[in-house]
């Protein structure tokens, strides 16, 4: 009998490449999520989900982008966005819209980007505005995840015209509600799955949509958008790189001893598999440190847009990004051109290092770089993880 994370894997497996070659959205592996209920994994256990927890994310997140990265960052940050509703939704809000998740029934997408601003949480160019009881949505946004097969947005605007572009609001809304027009393909090198193409979005929903206070997303992004999403992409980041690693080993061992083999007892290729563990395990245990800091901060109430939780989080996206980047280049380096940069290589490493390269601009580590570098003088104590 296989688990229910072993079929998903197996799905996910199953149809990577295809989704990678045709650029294309996932659907399998998003339907055998809807079905299997993890799209409820944060979901509580009144509102019919599994009740999980922030570690149980991070350990799926990994399993399931070794099988493919563009699926798992798909559920990781739908998980995100479900996450804050949990946690910042009004109780009409998430009695209406949990129970759905947790049946499968909404895939949430986050709508956060704007052309001029980037991926920056913080700040919004389009407003809502009132009309009548109801809050009118027009939003432009040049990249958002499974824009076209999402069944629900959390969406990013400033809270009115006249606020300034740092008021933002989160709101709701169901895509029954909405019309979404492409305005932009995907056509990037990696990623590809995860059909992050350019949508404009109008609309109208209820005041019981707005999540967190009107405002203030802030708030609500530092509490749960950013240690969330932090953690779910450096565990789908780790994930794939530690599945490539551990299947280029087994295939380098299996050979060693045949015409062409790679020699195991080189001091340079010896070096060169060390230097990739190394990596994987310095993201390894620092993802676990800081999760279990996020998870401990949860449970007790307290704070985690302190300066050296925030420092902890932005280093574990900088260190996951660039740590797991580096060693997909070094294991591409020791597999060689046919089996580390062919295209019908049997281990996807040419579509793992495309796929990890983008991890780094994924929220750029430019602009983490000078905040970490800000928050430094913030923390004067310097209390290391």
């Amino acid at each position: 009998m296989t688990t229910p994370v072993e079929e998903v894997v197996a799905v996910l497996r199953t149809h990577a490449a295809d989704v990678d070659r045709q650029s294309r959205f996932p659907a399998e592996g998003l339907e055998t999520l809807r079905q299997h209920g993890f799209l409820g994994l944060l979901v509580p256990t009144e509102y019919g989900g599994m009740g999980a927890g922030l570690a149980e994310l991070v350990a799926l997140a990994r399993e399931f982008a070794g099988a493919c990265l563009s699926t798992a960052m798909v559920w990781a940050m739908h998980c995100q966005q479900t996450d804050l509703v949990v946690r910042h939704a009004g109780a009409g809000l998430r009695e209406r819209l949990l129970p759905r998740i947790a049946a499968g029934e909404v895939y949430l997408a986050s709508v956060t980007t704007e052309s001029g601003k980037g991926g920056y949480l913080l700040s919004a160019n389009d407003s809502l505005t009132a009309t009548g009881a109801d809050i009118a949505i027009d939003r432009q946004a040049p990249v958002v995840t499974g824009a076209t097969h999402a069944d629900g947005f959390l969406i990013t605007m400033r809270d009115r015209p006249e606020a300034r572009e740092h008021e933002v609001t989160l709101v709701y809304a169901d895509r029954a509600d909405l019309s979404v027009e492409e305005t932009a393909p995907w056509q990037m090198m990696g990623m590809r799955g995860t059909h992050s193409v350019g949508v404009r979005i109008t609309g109208k929903v209820s005041p019981e949509c707005v999540v967190g206070r009107p405002g203030k997303f802030r708030e609500a992004a530092n509490d749960s958008m950013v240690p969330v999403g932090h953690l779910a992409w450096s565990a789908c980041w780790l994930g794939a790189a530690h599945a490539a690693f551990a299947q280029l080993v087994r295939r380098i061992a299996a050979n060693a001893n045949k015409p062409g083999g790679t020699d195991v007892t080189s001091p340079l290729v010896q070096e060169r598999v060390a230097r990739i563990r190394l990596d994987l395990e310095l993201v390894s245990a620092y993802l676990g440190k800081v999760c279990a800091e996020v998870v401990e901060i949860r449970a007790r109430g307290g704070r985690i847009d302190i300066p050296a939780v925030q420092i902890h989080l932005n280093t574990l996206k900088l260190a996951a990004s660039e740590l797991t980047f580096r060693a997909a280049d070094r294991m591409v380096q020791l597999a060689g051109l046919a089996t580390g940069y062919g295209t019908a290589s049997p281990i996807p490493l040419e579509r793992t290092f495309r796929d990890l390269r983008s991890a780094a601009l994924n929220y750029s580590n430019d602009r983490l770089w000078t905040t970490n570098g800000t928050l430094c003088w913030a923390d004067r104590s310097v209390r290391l993880l």
